[in-house]
């Protein structure tokens, strides 16, 4: 019989027959999720022999909720997420320039689900752009409530959009809204709480995964008291609640003001041959060139809810390209995640049997990963892994690849199966 998956004590009790709630997506969503599906069940069979089993439960949100119930994301639906903890879901329609806001951030909001955490691997055989893809091993932590992703603007010519630049203008003494006549207004909320909580999973993932260092990701030289602060609020919870577990660079700058470069430099050497995590920063443009530079320099990466966006999409198309790149939503202080696809629905390609399932299984296998089920996770990266290096593709890689054979979005789940 099924049972929920509960969270207790700071941990998740997940039963042999857990129910897991899944919302197959829109366009190519539907394929996709049929494919992956038989990955998940065929991965949980080959690791337990029948002693546990997934009951998938569907839920509704995007067009097809809209179709059937006039809500693109009914209440039943955040309810069902709540009472189960752990989902998994395809693309979801969000209209660019007005309609409902994207289903994907209001889920993130009703839930918490502070954290987006992005894992950046390459899968040997995989066409890349770069010589060396096999160089990028990065973890992306990106704060998923707060920033420009809050939703708080105002379009031009609104009273409200009107009101905040009367304020602006008259009340704070702003004059540098170039154009206030026909701008639109948006508000970037970044806290303490949030960039803290954020930073703080970045930091003892880094420390469980023994992992070098975790990199602070902002652009703190232009906005200062909302990037600005995240970093600085990420040196000092890093002192604070880590000690000796971690060095920073905000030490390393002070050792050197009070006892110059060279001792501070030792101390940071000292600390890295003690397995201490470094906790450093960078700017956000800079980084996105040292990813294609020196990849092997990063490990953990916390940022802001925007920069986040970008940088998880770069790094994804160095590996391959976001039709394989998994992504999770977790807060973990409930134990509430939900798993997705962090590619678009390409209506275009929709019941074709056409495009790349990888990208919900291998967010199947960070959710399997996430509730314990390790044995599962490790069939799926085996079987994709072989799958591909066999050149065994969807259209996306079989372009990019010499003598590949292509297969349909089924074939393709079929392969990964008689490989796992």
């Amino acid at each position: 019989m099924a049972e929920k998956i509960k969270y207790e004590d700071g941990r998740l009790i997940v039963p042999d027959n857990p129910v897991i709630p899944f919302i197959e997506g829109d366009g190519t969503g539907r394929d996709i999720w049929r494919a992956s599906v038989r990955v998940f069940n065929a991965a949980v069979a080959k690791a337990y022999d029948g002693r546990r089993e997934v009951e998938w439960k569907e839920v509704l949100a995007g067009e097809k909720a809209f179709n059937l119930t006039g809500d693109w994301l009914p209440d039943e639906t955040v309810a069902v997420f709540k009472e189960n903890l752990i989902g998994i879901k395809g693309p979801l329609t969000t209209p660019v320039g007005g309609g409902m806001r994207s289903i994907n951030v209001a889920l993130r909001q009703k839930l918490d689900l502070y954290a987006c955490y992005r894992p950046i691997r390459y899968f040997t055989g995989v066409p890349s752009p770069v010589r060396k893809p096999e160089n990028v091993k990065m973890h992306i932590f990106r704060e998923n409530t707060e920033d420009i992703y809050a939703g708080i603007e105002f379009m031009n010519g609104t009273p409200e959009a009107d009101k905040i630049k009367k304020f602006l203008t008259e009340e704070m003494g702003v004059k540098s809204i170039r154009f206030p006549e026909t701008s639109s207004i948006g508000i970037k909320p970044v806290s303490e709480e949030g960039s803290e909580r954020l930073i703080r999973q970045a930091i003892l993932f880094a420390i469980k995964r023994k992992l070098p260092s975790v990199t602070l990701v902002h652009k703190g030289n232009i906005m200062k008291y909302t990037e600005g602060a995240f970093m600085k609020w990420g040196y000092a919870l890093a002192e604070r609640e880590f000690g000796d577990k971690v060095f920073t660079w905000n030490q390393h700058r002070k050792l050197s003001d009070e006892k110059g470069k060279k001792v501070a430099d030792e101390a940071l050497k000292s600390a890295e041959q003690a397995g201490r995590i470094i906790i450093k920063d960078v700017i956000a443009d800079a980084f996105l060139q040292q990813i294609l530079t020196r990849p092997a320099e990063y490990s953990v990466i916390a940022t802001l809810n925007l920069n986040g966006d970008y940088i998880s999409d770069a790094l994804a198309a160095i590996v391959g390209g976001i039709g394989i790149a998994p992504g999770a939503n977790i807060n973990y202080e409930t134990g509430h995640a939900i798993f997705e696809a962090t590619h678009g629905t390409a209506p275009k390609y929709a019941d074709q049997d056409k495009v790349n399932p990888g990208s919900v299984v291998l967010s199947g296998a960070l959710m399997f990963e996430f509730i314990g089920w390790d044995e599962v996770a490790h069939r799926i990266y085996d079987g994709l892994e072989k799958t591909i290096q066999n050149k065994m593709v969807t259209y996306d890689f079989h372009r990019l690849m010499e003598n590949a054979t292509l297969l349909k979005t089924s074939e393709f789940a079929d392969t990964i199966i008689s490989n796992i």
